[in-house]
């Protein structure tokens, strides 16, 4: 049997972009997963489950299905049916990269069942087409922290593997919010100081995940390009965002577009005492998941 007549599994992380100044170009892998095991079938099925189970199992507006039917429509390539076993720890619409996630994932099914036979940098280079900036998608093909940079031959990407004894809590809200809605609320133009500012941070930011310097965060997921305008749709934001300065908090930022905050914990802070104070801040409703760094993607033939 060839290698596109055999069933393909996937596991895809979960990601956090921009980690404060790093707006579309910087993004992190996360200890959340999406996993499907894929088959040719008579019929498009998917039998889903954990998080979101019936809005991942939805054969209509599913941009896994409709990623990998346009990938190969856009090829010339008639889309093979296909039957999927899905398992998702990704919140959707949350500022985790649920849709990186789906996006590479329609990629790479498109790739093998269509036989296509992409290789790495043409998947992530159609993903980034079809998501429209790079962040999320680096960090979930190749994991860990990633830097990357859209040029006319495709997507140029840097990657470290990040520190595993770096301790994180994502704060999530029950409201998500698309990113679109977070995109509309930005600027079309910044002040020369506020770019500067966040040059500075960004350079400092990926200094700390290349030398293990946990101490950095604390002024290198500073904001000024995104975070100030996004406060008002992500009030989980304006509520943990004063924690910043505590000596607990190593690091905090707003989670991709929003509005999951994400918080590095400080050498030594106990996760059960971050977490109590997190829930004073937040007030009812916050639902606060213990995460690590995450490697990147999966692929396996069946």
């Amino acid at each position: 049997m060839s290698a596109q007549g055999r069933g393909l599994r996937l596991r895809l992380p979960a990601t956090s972009a921009n980690l404060g100044p790093g707006f579309d170009a910087v993004g992190l892998a996360l200890t959340m997963h999406l996993t499907i095991e894929a088959h040719p079938a008579a019929a498009f099925a998917i039998a889903p489950t954990g998080r979101d189970a019936a809005l991942c199992g939805a054969l209509k507006n599913n941009l896994i299905l409709d990623t990998y039917t346009a990938v190969l429509q856009r090829s010339s390539v008639p889309a093979p049916p296909l039957h999927l076993k899905l398992h998702n720890e990704i919140p959707l619409g949350m500022g985790c990269g649920s849709s990186a996630a789906a996006i590479l994932a329609g990629v790479a099914l498109a790739s093998h069942f269509g036989r296509l036979d992409w290789g790495t940098d043409r998947i992530v280079a159609e993903a980034t087409r079809i998501e429209g900036h790079p962040d999320n998608v680096a960090a979930c093909w190749y994991g860990g922290f990633t830097v990357s940079a859209i040029t006319p031959n495709g997507v140029e990407i840097a990657t470290l593997p990040g520190h595993g004894d770096w301790e994180m809590l994502l704060a999530m809200q029950p409201i998500p919010l698309a990113t679109r809605q977070a995109r509309a609320l930005l600027p079309d133009t910044y002040s020369k100081a506020d770019v500067i500012f966040n040059l500075q941070r960004v350079g400092l930011l990926t200094a700390a995940f290349a030398y293990g310097q946990l101490h950095l965060l604390k002024t290198a997921m500073q904001d000024r390009l995104h975070q100030p305008y996004r406060t008002a749709a992500c009030p989980l934001l304006a509520r943990l965002l004063p924690l910043a300065d505590q000596p607990w908090v190593a690091g905090l930022a707003l989670s991709g577009a929003g509005p999951s905050v994400l918080v590095f914990l400080a050498e030594g802070t106990s996760m059960q005492d971050a977490a109590t104070r997190l829930r004073a801040a937040a007030g009812d409703g916050v639902e606060l998941q213990a995460v690590g760094i995450a490697g990147g993607a999966d692929r396996t033939l069946l």
